[in-house]
């Protein structure tokens, strides 16, 4: 078992556990406990496990990750993703693009788009685009909340209802096994979902650390999905619910 594969392994066996201790680990994968303890640091650098004194975690499925420190994490694979999605847009395209910072990443891989007409409930996303001359860039009316800079609420949802877009941009925390779409903040899967009924094509951009949190809010299913852009290759048990609802899958 190389490293990757047992901190893979290490993962499912926090997801199934809820906790999982050095000893225990150590005993498992027969390592050291300083190889336990690098590879702990590692993936909760990644944010993919809560590291806590003696072992790691799961993280909680009710508070999500600070949005500075998600900024920066898994941030190459957000910019190998969001340079292959930018590749599946055409020039003067319409489309949603909604709060997260992978779609933030996405904007800025638009930057050398011709002619695209963005609608966003994401204040940081308009701030990225709003010097390009040829970009239409309207912004959704709504409450502004504090942390991220993103638009979300009832008014939000009402301005939203006005368009039809050739594509909508979706991020997302987590994603479970069952193909559920999770996040943390009701108000806003609300607004995602109205960017889901409103868009022709639905684009999901999501590394692959979004593949082990387990968020309490459900937004969707990964059924309503044209294409899944991420960096690695899913669960055995993802691929096939991509196959059966005919989700296109893009590895960068």
């Amino acid at each position: 078992m190389n490293q990757q594969q047992r901190q893979d392994a290490i993962v499912d066996l926090v997801r199934r556990q809820g906790y999982a201790s050095i000893e225990q680990l150590t005993d498992h994968f027969t390592v050291t406990p300083q190889t336990i303890r690098r590879d702990l640091n590692a993936l909760a650098g990644e944010g993919l496990i809560r590291r806590v004194h003696g072992g790691a975690g799961l993280e909680s499925s009710t508070v999500n990750t600070s949005y500075n420190t998600r900024k920066t994490l898994n941030l190459d694979a957000k910019r190998r993703i969001a340079a292959l999605l930018a590749r599946h847009i055409p020039d003067h395209a319409s489309l949603f693009i909604n709060i997260g910072t992978s779609n933030e990443v996405v904007a800025e891989a638009l930057l050398e788009h011709q002619g695209l007409e963005v609608i966003t409930n994401n204040l940081k996303v308009a701030a990225i685009l709003q010097h390009k001359e040829d970009f239409n860039v309207i912004i959704a009316g709504g409450q502004v909340r504090p942390r991220d800079g993103g638009i979300i609420g009832e008014a939000t949802i009402d301005f939203i209802n006005q368009f039809k877009v050739d594509f909508g941009i979706i991020g997302i925390s987590g994603i479970d096994e069952d193909g559920s779409l999770l996040e943390f903040d009701y108000q806003e899967v609300r607004v995602a979902q109205a960017i889901i009924r409103n868009s022709r094509q639905v684009f999901l951009a999501a590394d692959h650390s979004k593949f082990h949190r387990n968020p309490v809010v459900r937004q969707g299913n990964i059924g309503q999905l044209d294409a899944l852009f991420t960096d690695r290759r899913p669960s055995d048990a993802i691929l096939r619910l991509l196959e059966a609802h005919d989700v296109a899958l893009h590895i960068a």
